[in-house]
């Protein structure tokens, strides 16, 4: 199997779009990163339990036959913490974060759902629940390897896919005016470009680098839905600026490009 297979994903807005799959070492990465920070916060919350837990050990020991069902009780909650975190920390941070954890955003990996849009709490919990079977006996390494998708489990039954993030481009390379670099400056200072997610800005991306193939009509018929697609994720009355649809989407793109670079 390729370590860069590809998938392609139709959007809403009937555009293509085409993303590395994460491969087996780029997941490996990030699932030690993200393994290293939940055993230290692990770490610390069971050494806060074990601490709390003797200070009411010492308090049942005062009460005749309350120390058994007391250890019992304890030892049930310290399980409940570990499986809290186990779960809780891909869950917290696949929602927050977009699809990512640290180690996800450490290796440049992102899952997104397969038809291109952003994670959310049902697919996160899905595939955090199934997460203990993906690593029995190495099972979901083993689906990742031998499968055209690279899916684990969790991915098959949440319907979510790990990829690579996506790359940028120069302005040059999509053809762009230098006028924009002005236009995207002040858009990016002014603005809530943040508000845009990853697959929003790739569905952009992706116009721009094939407008020049398209026909007129659908051209300017799709800069005009997908320019009112994100005046209305901004937050933005119409065209903030005296410029065309695709000249605001340029500006859009390089302005979403340099706020995530500086993060």
């Amino acid at each position: 199997m390729s370590l860069f297979n590809r998938v392609k994903i139709r959007t809403p807005e009937s555009v293509e779009l085409e993303f590395r799959l994460a491969g087996i070492g780029n997941r490996a990465v990030a699932l030690l990163v993200d393994y290293l920070i939940w055993g230290l916060l692990l770490l610390g919350l069971l050494s806060a339990w074990a601490w709390l837990s003797y200070q009411i050990q010492v308090s049942m020991d005062t009460i005749n036959g309350a120390k058994e069902n007391g250890n019992l009780w304890l030892t049930a909650v310290a399980l409940l913490i570990v499986f809290g975190v186990y779960t809780g920390y891909f869950v917290v941070f696949e929602t927050l974060w977009q699809g990512q954890t640290p180690g996800k955003r450490y290796a440049k990996i992102r899952v997104i759902r397969e038809d291109g849009q952003p994670v959310g709490l049902a697919q996160a919990l899905l595939r955090s629940l199934l997460r203990p079977l993906d690593d029995i006996a190495f099972l979901g390494m083993l689906l990742i390897i031998l499968g055209q998708r690279e899916k684990r489990l969790g991915d098959w039954v949440a319907g979510t896919l790990v990829i690579q993030e996506d790359r940028s481009f120069s302005p040059l390379a999509l053809g762009m005016s230098p006028e924009v670099q002005t236009l995207s400056l002040e858009m990016a200072l002014e603005h809530e470009v943040g508000q845009l997610h990853p697959d929003d800005f790739a569905v952009i991306r992706e116009y721009l680098q094939r407008r020049q193939a398209m026909d007129w009509r659908a051209r300017s018929e799709l800069a005009i839905h997908l320019a009112q697609q994100a005046i209305q994720l901004m937050g933005l009355s119409p065209l903030p600026f005296e410029t065309s649809p695709e000249v605001f989407l340029e500006a859009v793109y390089l302005a979403y490009q340099q706020q995530t670079t500086h993060e």
